[in-house]
């Protein structure tokens, strides 16, 4: 995918949240984050969005802390998230695509990394504010799904801070019914998970099913689809992959 596609997704995404967060009301609770109203929501995507901002509207070349949550509820709340959301996306549409600035996955630079990561990030907690209003949530595209189960799986788990760890080797296969060679072979052990696109060897457990409900139950929102093999496996990535801010 293209970073203007990406752009675009967060732009729709952005709306969607703060619509749903409107509808549900800020004290309602979050199904799908159970320690979360609504207004947690809120702050944390919109301290994130503004976050992200900063370091391609200034140009920062190594890591700099978070500016911390508002003490804002109710209607002011909804306009700050909704102005941070809308800074970030004029942010990336206005940026460089040579733009030099920290990034911490691999991408082609760091623009389409920042455009991606925030796309994903909006798109997750959209869900989240949409199972707090109720209804059915909005649809996620079975392609750019693929893409988050990618980024997911080959990125943020490949880092060393990765705590889904296994004793012994074990073999998880992750695969997206509805679209052709949407499929991951993860690598567990007492490292870093590892890994790769494709049916790499036998596996000892399998989560399968369309990839818009993979990529929200391997965020840990949704049950598995179908899970086939060593269930123990399934419950591991359930108990420990949790990617948490601090």
């Amino acid at each position: 995918m293209e970073t203007a596609e990406f752009v675009e997704i967060l732009d729709r995404e952005g709306r969607l949240l703060a619509g749903a967060a409107e509808a549900a009301g800020t004290d309602t609770k979050v199904p799908t984050c159970p320690e979360w109203q609504v207004r947690d929501l809120l702050r944390h995507t919109g301290m994130v969005h503004r976050w992200a901002a900063a370091f391609i509207a200034e140009g920062h070349t190594s890591w700099r802390p978070d500016g911390g949550l508002p003490d804002l509820d109710g209607t002011a709340l909804l306009t700050w998230f909704r102005e941070g959301h809308t800074h970030l996306v004029d942010t990336l549409r206005s940026a460089a695509p040579d733009l030099e600035c920290w990034s911490f996955l691999p991408a082609p630079s760091p623009l389409a990394f920042w455009a991606r990561r925030q796309a994903h990030e909006t798109t997750v907690h959209r869900f989240d504010a949409q199972s707090a209003r109720g209804g059915t949530p909005d649809h996620i595209a079975p392609g750019y799904a693929a893409d988050g189960i990618d980024e997911l799986l080959r990125g943020f788990h490949a880092r060393p801070k990765s705590r889904v760890r296994s004793d012994r080797p074990r073999v998880l296969r992750v695969r997206a019914t509805d679209l052709e060679d949407a499929v991951w072979t993860m690598r567990l052990s007492q490292e870093a998970p590892t890994a790769v696109r494709g049916e790499a060897g036998d596996a000892d457990c399998e989560v399968a099913g369309p990839a818009a409900p993979l990529y929200l139950s391997l965020w840990n929102r949704l049950p598995f689809p179908d899970v086939s093999g060593d269930p123990a496996i399934a419950a591991l990535w359930r108990e420990r992959s949790a990617v948490t801010w601090s």
